[in-house]
């Protein structure tokens, strides 16, 4: 009881200071964060703390809730999005020790806001190719890229679906001065080139298992106009393949899809195949 009523004396200590820096959660998050951390084995990975949010609820547009920008913690509804940022953030705490709710909070603004600054609603990475760019410069993940297979097909990106849909966002729905900025980002971003694996050859092959470890972040490329990630998820490999842990919309919550991940990507016609990246240090 005494330790239990420590750890909530140090929440309310770091929220009343987390206040200032337009950092929003529940007690019900912070003290599942610190749960995560403290009782994690030695050596836990992306896998295991993926699989502490298997069953949570799929919810869209969690990070929508206020006009003004926030760092939203929340551990109860996750998209695909929402649930790759709090296990990468996780993960990294993990690797350097760090238990306390305050340490993952300050992670996962580093790895959602463009170089770990928070800054209005544009600073945040909403373009998947922008936040693999934008970490990898951090040093928190990298992206696989080879010149063999079955990295055999790239992508090259054309970026507007943002500022040509300004309606489907409830910022730049209020502001449509942020139109602006977004489409500054957006012809950043167009041009690149990145290595891809087709949907072709996500399959049960030696050289997809060499290419792509267990604990992965799998990035759904798409043909989808103007987009360049249509979904995110984890790596698992199993004896029959591939497979995608993920927040799915169709499921309505975070599963271990049971189908593998090549039968997954053939039953979608806009995804074209997959991105991999790596969490870091």
């Amino acid at each position: 009881m005494k330790r239990l009523i420590s750890i909530w004396l140090l929440l309310a200590a770091v929220a009343a200071g987390m206040q200032a820096q337009k950092t929003f959660y529940t007690p019900k998050d912070s003290l599942c964060i610190v749960n995560m951390l403290r009782h994690a084995p030695k050596g836990a990975g992306t896998l295991y703390f993926a699989r502490q949010f298997l069953g949570r609820p799929y919810v869209a547009h969690t990070l929508e809730l206020f006009d003004e920008e926030r760092l939203i913690v929340n551990t109860r509804q996750l998209d695909c999005t929402t649930l790759v940022e709090n296990v990468a953030a996780l993960t990294l705490c993990a690797r350097r020790g760090a238990t306390s709710f305050e340490s993952f909070v300050q992670t996962l603004r580093s790895l959602r806001y463009r170089a770990g600054r928070q800054n209005g609603y544009t600073s945040r990475l909403h373009y998947f190719s922008d936040w693999i760019a934008d970490n990898a410069k951090m040093g928190f993940v990298k992206e696989v890229q080879m010149q063999q297979a079955p990295f055999t097909a790239v992508q090259t990106l054309s970026i507007s679906y943002m500022s040509k849909h300004p309606q489907a966002y409830k910022a730049l729905r209020a502001d449509t001065s942020l139109v602006k900025v977004i489409r500054a980002q957006e012809k950043e971003l167009t041009g690149m080139k990145f290595r891809y694996i087709p949907k072709s050859r996500v399959k049960n092959t030696r050289a997809l298992r060499e290419a792509v470890r267990s604990g992965d972040i799998i990035a759904i490329t798409c043909n989808k106009p103007g987009l360049d990630i249509a979904h995110l998820g984890f790596a698992v490999w199993r004896r029959d393949g591939l497979h995608l842990l993920n927040a799915s919309s169709i499921r309505k919550k975070v599963v271990d899809e049971p189908m593998t991940l090549g039968r997954y990507l053939s039953e979608h016609p806009s995804f074209t195949g997959i991105r991999v990246v790596r969490i870091g240090k």
